[in-house]
């Protein structure tokens, strides 16, 4: 008896097991133009009886291998203008956490679902569409498959409409978005879909396609079919027009100027087909954009700081991703309209305007062309220039792709200050990506070089990545070469002249019992050679961290390094006037530990702390950095940063305590009114700024802001910079 038991054991495991293997699918039903759908959150029109649901979520998070405890039900429908969504999410009450209620919020801690649409069924990019309950949405892009979260976007921004109604054990959202916000290829039947949600009350995410928790909750290789009844027409070709209107006021205390002025300008976006977006930028203003956050900067290099404005964000992917992150990336927009003058500081540099044409040419092809055109500011010696990119992407295989680009900066005419080898700067470069079909392998390979007048012969940047990741285990390696001569003007390269390896290694264990959701041990080591010094080894940081995540959704890591560092410039770390830098050509062996705590942030109170203690070059380091935030429901966020460092070097070099506070206070006082002010003080940057931000949203992405900004320095509290701008901005479709 209980051989046959096993046998009938084994039969129902296998066929679970195969299910749950096997994408899902469900039909989307063609109406009538004449039926009428109001997107009011109320599920109360016939026809969503007739609509077929995507249904039987499995939990994510604690665990991934059991149903979700509370479930979620998605209805869809679709005529040749729109799509059509009705959701039911089942909760235990009416106790919902969320951050604002205001547009494209945060998700990770608060109540709300979100849906992706890979409507290429290509597995690397797609759209994503949330709402909360409280009817407050969001959208937003996936590329690179959604293998990190620089693949992740929510400044993108399109028309569409929804709302939600909060009943005692569930609620309902219904949304309407047009077919004109996607993009897709005409004729076809089906797109690839997945939906994820935030439970706060019953500590549960939840995922329509079970994934498994190695794997990001945004990630696209696990995903089902959403079929379309009818294969889908062509769409419509929308034009898009966004006039803007700024009036400012600014006062440079610092250089005694005062202007006064009223800007005009817009944006156009033309649909080209149902795949190509045509962008065009004429005088642009940024005034609006939240300013960046300041950060302590205890490194020899610059920070790389995230893109804001709306018109580098559509297709960013196609551009940005070439080459590495973070040691080597040939194109970096921030750097258009930012120059530096004669005084070494960063200043604005005007856009006269840009054209972007993006998208797919066909479901394997996709084409990105960019032009900026800079205004020239000659006080300052900064040239007008053309910036230009042209960008190509095949995919091969299952979900890799080939790229090539090809970037010109260049000067629009001679210039009495402009040095010859600054006249160009132009990039050619090819990229290998890969995605293995079940996520398990991850890389890169890539090689570029640079062109500028004698520019020398070490001009290439070249590297190569490859991970792995399994539930037990994961490797991370990557080498790369940037060359001394290598030059992008329009990128983001850290250091020239190293070639710089890593290969880590992470095991993971999943407790069956206790509060530990999951642990690990993780060993980093990167080592940095230079290649100008018979490839000398000038840096190396040996990494070891245990990192926990427990059931509660808190978090703990402690972590040791062990660094070197051979300086081959001087450096003087605190920032302090007329302090002496550490010597050059001297090598610096230094270590430090590192505890870090993350609290349940689904709590109206969270927080978190970060702590170092240890060497520093030739003295010693100790920081505290953290983040303190409360809600009060669900208008009012507010959210406290600071960092401290005390940096502790032998005379005759200077020793400093580095402050940096940062509160925040958001206040939504509906979903169309929005406050924001923003205090940040830098001991380092010498600054205390003040931002504060009136935003009303009278019409779909049509605004009127009130900003004002005011900067001190620290030492004296003597005015620096002031302003107030006044812009409204209309999102007309024609």
């Amino acid at each position: 008896m209980s051989r046959y038991l096993s046998v009938l054991v084994l039969i129902l495991t296998t066929t679970i097991t195969f299910a749950q293997n096997q994408p899902k699918s469900f039909t989307v039903k063609l109406i009538s133009n004449t039926e009428t759908i109001t997107p009011d959150g109320v599920l109360d029109e016939p026809i969503w009886e007739s609509a077929e649901s995507a249904y039987g979520f499995w939990e994510y998070f604690p665990l991934d291998s059991i149903q979700a405890r509370q479930q979620t039900d998605i209805k869809m429908l679709y005529d040749d203008q729109n799509l059509y969504i009705g959701i039911t999410v089942y909760s235990a009450g009416r106790d919902y956490r969320v951050q604002t209620l205001k547009r494209d919020f945060r998700a990770g801690d608060s109540d709300n679902i979100s849906l992706l649409f890979d409507t290429f069924n290509d597995g690397t990019n797609a759209f994503l569409f949330g709402i909360n309950p409280f009817g407050v949405r969001r959208e937003g892009l996936v590329s690179g498959g959604g293998n990190d979260r620089r693949g992740f976007t929510i400044s993108w921004d399109t028309k569409w409409k929804g709302d939600s109604k909060i009943y005692d054990d569930h609620y309902t959202s219904e949304m309407i978005i047009p077919l004109t916000a996607f993009k897709f290829k005409e004729g076809e039947t089906k797109w690839r879909f997945n939906s994820y949600r935030f439970d706060t009350q019953s500590n549960e995410t939840s995922t329509w396609m079970q994934i498994p928790q190695n794997q990001n909750v945004f990630g696209l290789t696990f995903m089902g079919d959403m079929v379309f009844e009818k294969p889908l027409g062509r769409s419509r070709t929308p034009l898009a027009i966004i006039p803007f209107i700024n009036a400012i006021s600014r006062s440079d205390f610092e250089n005694d100027e005062k202007l006064n002025n009223v800007k005009v300008g817009g944006d156009a976006k033309f649909a080209i087909g149902n795949s190509m977006n045509l962008d065009i930028t004429i005088n642009p203003d940024f005034s609006q954009v939240e300013v960046d956050e300041q950060v302590t900067n205890l490194t020899r290099f610059e920070v790389s700081l995230p893109e804001k404005r709306q018109f580098f964000i559509d297709n960013s992917d196609l551009f940005a991703s070439f080459g590495d992150v973070r040691d080597a990336n040939p194109f970096f927009s921030r750097r258009i309209g930012i120059a530096v003058d004669t005084a070494d500081n960063s200043i604005e540099n005007k856009i006269i305007g840009g054209i972007r044409l993006s998208g797919k040419l066909n479901k394997r092809l996709r084409l990105g062309v960019l032009g900026i055109q800079t205004e020239a500011d000659e006080t300052n010696k900064i040239t007008s220039n053309n910036n230009m990119m042209f960008a190509v992407q095949q995919r091969v295989f299952e979900r890799s792709s080939i790229g090539m680009f090809f970037i010109n900066r260049q000067a629009l005419k001679d210039y009495d200050f402009l040095e010859p080898e600054d006249k160009y700067n132009r990039v050619l470069g090819i990229d290998y990506d890969l995605i293995s079909k079940g996520n398990r392998w991850n890389g890169k390979f890539f090689l570029h070089k640079s062109f500028a007048h004698n520019s020398g012969g070490k001009d290439a940047s070249a590297g190569a990545t490859l991970d792995y990741n399994s539930r037990y285990f994961s490797t991370y390696s990557k080498f790369v070469y940037v060359g001394e001569d290598f030059r992008s003007d329009l990128g983001f390269i850290r250091r020239t002249d190293i070639f710089k390896g890593i290969v880590g290694f992470e095991r993971i264990y999943w407790p069956k019992k206790g509060i530990i959701n999951t642990h690990s041990f993780r060993f980093f080591p990167i080592f940095t050679w230079s290649p100008s010094m018979d490839l000398k080894n000038t840096d190396y940081t040996l990494r070891s961290t245990w990192e926990a995540r427990f059931l509660d959704f808190s978090q703990v890591s402690i972590g040791m390094e062990n660094n070197f560092t051979f300086l081959t410039e001087e450096f003087e770390p605190t920032g302090k006037d007329g302090a002496i830098a550490l010597p050059e050509n001297l090598g610096y062996y230094y270590n430090n530990v590192q505890l870090e705590y993350n609290s349940d942030r689904r709590k109206i109170f969270s927080y978190q702390l970060e702590t170092t203690l240890g060497r520093f070059f030739n003295g010693r380091q100790y920081s505290v950095q953290g983040m303190m935030t409360y809600r009060f429901q669900p208008k009012v966020y507010i959210s406290m940063l600071f960092d401290y460092n005390r940096i502790e070097l032998p005379q005759p070099y200077a020793s400093a305590n580095l402050w940096l506070l940062s509160p925040k206070i958001d206040i939504t006082f509906n979903k169309s009114l929005f406050w924001s002010s923003l205090v940040q003080y830098s001991t380092q940057q010498d600054n205390l700024g003040f931002n504060s931000r009136l935003q009303w949203r009278f019409a779909p992405l049509s605004d009127l802001y009130l900003v004002y900004n005011d900067n001190y320095f620290v030492n004296t509290f003597a005015p620096r910079v002031r302003s107030i701008n006044l812009k409204f901005t209309y999102w007309l479709n024609i």
